[in-house]
């Protein structure tokens, strides 16, 4: 399993980003895919899944709203739109195979893109 992830930069508050995980070495199609951010010094924590075929969604209480998950499967790729920014939102993000119960160890989640938002 190979997941790189990018689109992450320094913004201000309440600005927008569109983060991209291009994946390999399965198949990304017949498998549910999550991001999930880890702060500094903290856990990480799931923030958004989505099914095979992209209609069904899910998303952390404190994204809901603000961000939106989807899939390219013809391209490998996870996206996630992420709008009106906020401090807090702050951290690397990673994308995962699986769902938000059954996902892959983190040593499978590669580099991951980081986000500051800051002003």
């Amino acid at each position: 399993v190979q997941l790189q992830a990018s689109g992450g930069g320094l913004v201000q508050p309440g600005d927008s980003l569109r983060l991209s995980c291009v994946a390999s070495g399965f198949t990304f199609g017949s498998n549910d895919m999550s991001w999930v951010r880890w702060a500094l010094g903290k856990r990480p924590v799931w923030i958004s899944d989505i099914n095979t075929d992209g209609r069904m969604r899910r998303y952390e209480d404190s994204v809901k709203g603000r961000f939106t998950i989807s899939r390219d499967n013809a391209k490998n790729t996870l996206y996630l739109q992420m709008n009106s920014l906020k401090p807090e939102d702050t951290a690397a993000y990673f994308c995962a195979r699986g769902g938000r119960y059954t996902l892959d160890s983190p040593d499978s989640w590669g580099k991951g893109t980081q986000v500051t938002v800051s002003s």
